[in-house]
């Protein structure tokens, strides 16, 4: 990615979401340390909410499309790409985008409620995952990594709503390889398996809890088989199965599990030599002690 000017400074606002600031409190850590190494600016939209994570979708779509209009609205008025760090986020938010970028009639039916709180949007914010953005903005190779992480074999956990829709991924729904390739520029080898892009279970917890400790088990298990000494996933929502419902994950499957799961800016900051406290890595349930 030769043709990449990394001498200019990246900018993006940012749609850090809830959970960073609830449930995962590393991955924001985690995130700011590794956009202070790369010199990228990003602008946290401090009034954006919770994008609804398809719950509120279900109750109300007009209302959670008007939520998602707004949080939009705010990256707009800068002038910047929107990125975000879960799936879950980047799925809701790309649709809401695309439903009123090709729907004049709703995105005026949506601005007459923003305009009740003095906002419009017109339908032009861009919205990426901060794997994509880092890939296509700053290039996988461009990475000052200072502490490669050779003779490693990690394995990739993509999730579900980074790749589906199809139409609205920037990936390969069936063969990604965003995540493949940055552990390989890492200095890693990265561990193919069947189950990387599959659904960890997460967002069936609330209704049928077995059957989100199941999925997340029977992954982390495959990964392991397949001899990987870690999973790394792009996704808060996904690291929380993997990693806080470890226990219970285990019982499910009646099998002890052993790898940690860390999330994208944890394993990026270790091979950019970034201090472990400043990774948030003691929030981890499971210790990637080695």
């Amino acid at each position: 990615m030769s043709e990449i000017d990394t001498h200019k400074k990246l900018r993006y606002a940012l749609f850090m979401g809830c959970t960073p600031y609830g449930a995962t409190p590393e991955v924001k850590v985690a995130l700011e340390a590794v956009a202070k190494r790369l010199e990228i600016d990003l602008i946290e939209l401090t009034e954006a909410s919770c994008c609804g994570a398809t719950h509120l979708q279900d109750f109300d779509d007009f209302l959670a499309l008007t939520l998602n209009a707004r949080n939009l609205a705010y990256a707009e008025a800068l002038g910047l790409d929107l990125i975000t760090v879960c799936n879950t986020c980047q799925m809701v938010l790309s649709a809401a985008a695309d439903r009123l970028r090709n729907d004049s009639a709703l995105l005026g039916q949506v601005n007459l409620k923003l305009a009740e709180v003095g906002l419009h949007y017109n339908g032009t914010t861009r919205v990426r995952h901060f794997l994509y953005a880092l890939r296509e903005d700053y290039g996988f190779a461009n990475l000052p990594v200072s502490a490669p992480l050779e003779g490693r074999r990690i394995a990739p956990f993509y999730g579900c709503h980074n790749l589906r829709p199809s139409e609205l991924s920037a990936d390969d729904p069936y063969r990604p390889n965003a995540l493949d390739e940055l552990i390989a520029a890492l200095g890693a080898t990265s561990v193919d398996y069947p189950r990387k892009s599959r659904c960890c279970g997460f967002h069936t917890e609330m209704q049928a809890p077995e059957t989100t400790y199941k999925l997340s088990g029977e992954a982390i298990k495959e990964a392991e088989d397949f001899g990987a000494e870690m999973i790394v996933t792009p996704c808060p929502l996904c690291q929380l199965s993997f990693d806080a419902q470890r226990p219970n994950a285990e019982k499910a499957i009646n099998q002890p599990l052993a790898i940690p799961a860390l999330h994208l800016p944890q394993l990026l900051g270790i091979a950019l030599g970034i201090n472990a406290d400043k990774l948030g890595l003691k929030h981890n349930v499971v210790q990637p002690t080695s």
